[in-house]
């Protein structure tokens, strides 16, 4: 995975094969400065629908408007809050009533410009809108140019759990432009970097060498080695979901760290108290170190999961979470509202090394109660 820092940016082009429903994830620079170009062939008429938020909108709509421009796509833009309560009922029903009102067709296509939130939700009102549309990802956010933007799952989140209402609905196209990550405050990319390094992590262990020499530079902005993050990170990604559309099986395992992520992000009531790839990557920790109490792995893998984390100045354990938190029986509680509970029994990815995870039922409760109460204590 070296690269040449002097050679004209290249665009990566990661397939993500799904019979009549594949499409191209395009991850390179200056993709949104193209967008018409590379979102026309996809249209029946030169217009398209465009979601975003309005931190996003203010760095990336005009630039977005320009590019559809060149290409000859006019384009309306509806602004929504930015945040992760954005992802309710109450916005999903104003998006879809606004593309509605745009007399979006069956045959039209509906951007979504933005980060995880955006493409969860504009997804999921692509998916229902005229019992479905297509739609367009452009994830300005390292953790949706790596994670949510591919591979199809859209959703808002209930008061009782995230991502608990939605559809598999793949999107037509992905744009991964590696310019817009120069917009992000360094905690979110950050953010975004636990859901790259949980690739590493749950199967793909000379990634993870790759990422503990080259992560610090990609963090302080060298763009190559960002994309080459990104490109690895969606291929691994696309494998999975083409092996497992619907997780029923393999596809489970990018749930590295999210029992425990998404349990903390409920219990901090998904505020900026915990962002979402924060939680990721402090649940990754969490299942190295319970996989290593139960004898799976040896306790250097945890400990060197937390150094690699610590040297990315990320948050790695329970006290780095500001505020307070439920005791050990709240945090299971709100474990138990994950959608990977079957039969009311609770499933976590563990790890027999790093680049080795698995799914399994089989965690005893007390050793678990052990892990949290030692969390909590800090």
């Amino acid at each position: 995975m070296s690269h040449d820092p002097t050679a004209a940016p290249a665009i990566d082009d990661v397939r993500v094969s799904l019979g009549a429903r594949s499409y191209t994830v395009r991850v390179g620079r200056g993709l949104i400065a193209r967008a018409g170009a590379e979102i026309a062939p996809l249209l029946r008429r030169n217009r398209v629908c465009v979601i975003t938020e309005a931190t996003v909108a203010e760095l990336q709509l005009d630039g977005l408007r320009t590019g559809l421009a060149e290409g000859g796509v006019a384009m309306e833009a509806l602004i929504l809050p930015a945040g992760e309560t954005t992802k309710s009922w109450r916005y999903l029903e104003q998006a879809v009533e606004w593309l509605i009102a745009q007399k979006v067709e069956r045959g039209d296509v509906v951007v979504a410009l933005g980060g995880g939130v955006i493409g969860d939700l504009v997804g999921f009102a692509a998916s229902i809108l005229r019992r479905g549309v297509r739609f367009v990802q452009i994830p300005t956010s390292l953790l949706a140019q790596v994670d949510s933007s591919v591979g199809g799952k859209t959703g808002i989140n209930s008061p009782l759990g995230k991502n608990l209402i939605g559809a598999f609905h793949q999107p037509s196209l992905v744009l991964a432009d590696i310019d817009a990550l120069d917009t992000l405050p360094a905690r979110d990319f950050l953010a975004g970097y636990g859901e790259v390094v949980k690739y590493g992590l749950l199967g793909d262990a000379a990634f993870f060498d790759w990422l503990d020499a080259n992560a610090p530079a990609m963090a302080a902005g060298d763009k190559a080695l960002r994309q080459e993050a990104v490109r690895h990170s969606v291929r691994m990604k696309a494998d999975i979901v083409e092996r497992d559309e619907t997780e029923q099986g393999d596809r489970a395992l990018l749930n590295l760290g999210h029992t425990f992520g998404h349990a903390l992000e409920a219990a901090t009531g998904y505020s900026d108290r915990l962002l979402h790839g924060e939680g990721v990557a402090i649940g990754c920790l969490l299942a190295f170190d319970l996989s290593a109490r139960l004898g799976l792995c040896s306790q250097e893998a945890p400990e060197r999961v937390a150094e690699h984390l610590a040297r990315m100045g990320m948050k790695r354990t329970l006290s780095d979470i500001e505020g307070d938190l439920p005791g050990r029986d709240g945090l299971i509680a709100l474990m138990g509202q994950d959608k990977k509970v079957q039969d009311g029994t609770l499933r976590f990815i563990l790890a027999r090394a790093i680049g080795d995870s698995f799914v399994t039922a089989d965690v005893p409760r007390a050793a678990l109660a052990e892990l949290l109460d030692e969390a909590l204590a800090g």
